[in-house]
């Protein structure tokens, strides 16, 4: 079997020049590239993972760090990370691990600062565990997805903005009794991004002078959370809301459920807006706040290969575009 250094000898460069030719890393010229191309086809060479680390110097290897991946949007993100790393001949080393817990400590404490990575990409790191700030530490290229700081490049959409044009959605319907299903009323339970889309609901209310109407039911961000918080809402004929936003479409789903085994009528009775289109948000013909998850993952890899490729680029925070898709989960008050 060929190895790297026969293929030098047969270019006639060193074994980094050969190495630098063939990953594609590096600069190298046209010419230079063609004859080490051209070597590696006749000793019929294939690239060995071990071997380009210790040539360049880079595991081809990225670590991703996310909450468990059993909700459509982590498993979303995680296919397009993987898409594109699998396209750039990278390896991912994933760590779906609950917040809060003491495999996650260890993860921080002990774990990452002993692996080898060429970069992190992590998703959805909650801001109070100043997590970013020691993963900022290890000096790796570090790109977040959601929570961001001055110090890394980041991905995320605007939380804000998205439940914000959700409930503003209802209001221009007609409706003035509007409900939040999956916010907490403790901030330490709520990930980064839902915090955020509790305040946009409330931005909206305050805009429109309804902020005393508010009403948040705490509530897990999936369906059977959404649909236990959405029972107990609702359970009150005289005090149910005429509307409701559901922090992501999963919990909007959930209420969704509830109220039609209530015997409560969507839209007529009550109208239901998600964040997120999620794969199902079609078959509920639910009314949403529209992202792509997969596209932020590539968007995220993309910046990621950028600080590894050039450490010294400027970072980048792109804001992915959403944007309201109106189904038949909304009508206006009668």
């Amino acid at each position: 079997m060929s190895t790297i250094a026969d293929v030098a000898a047969r270019a006639g460069v060193s074994k980094a020049t050969a190495s630098r030719a063939l990953s594609g890393r590096g600069y190298v010229s046209d010419g230079t590239r063609q004859r080490v191309a051209d070597a590696a086809d006749e000793l019929a060479y294939v690239a060995h993972s071990s071997a380009t680390s210790l040539a360049t110097g880079r595991t081809q290897t990225v670590g991703v760090i996310m909450p468990p991946v059993d909700r459509w949007y982590f498993s979303e993100l995680l296919a397009g990370i993987q898409e594109s790393l699998f396209a750039l001949d990278y390896e991912l080393a994933l760590y779906g691990i609950r917040e809060g817990s003491e495999t996650r400590e260890r993860l921080f404490d002990t774990v990452l600062p002993g692996r080898r990575f060429d970069g992190i990409i992590a998703v959805g790191i909650q801001p109070s565990a100043q997590e970013l700030e020691r993963l900022h530490r290890s000096e790796r290229p570090l790109v977040s997805v959601g929570p961001y700081s001055e110090g890394s490049s980041a991905v995320s959409i605007d939380d804000v903005a998205a439940a914000r044009i959700a409930t503003e959605h209802l209001i221009e319907l007609g409706h003035t009794d509007i409900a939040f299903v999956g916010g907490s009323t403790d901030p330490d339970d709520l990930s980064f991004g839902d915090a955020q889309r509790v305040e946009g609901y409330l931005e909206a209310l305050a805009a429109a002078g309804l902020e005393a109407i508010a009403r948040i039911a705490d509530a897990r961000p999936t369906m059977p959370g959404g649909y236990a918080a959405a029972v107990e809402l609702l359970g009150d004929r005289r005090g149910r809301p005429t509307a409701i936003v559901g922090v992501c479409d999963e919990a909007a789903i959930g209420a969704m459920i509830a109220a039609r085994r209530l015997g409560i009528a969507v839209p007529t009775e009550l109208s239901i807006v998600g964040v997120d289109d999620h794969e199902h948000a079609e078959m509920f013909a639910l009314t949403t706040i529209k992202q792509s998850p997969r596209e932020q993952g590539h968007e995220a890899v993309r910046l990621l290969q950028q600080q590894i490729d050039q450490p010294d680029s400027p970072r980048e925070r792109t804001v992915t575009a959403s944007a309201l898709v109106v189904r038949s989960s909304t009508a206006g008050r009668r």
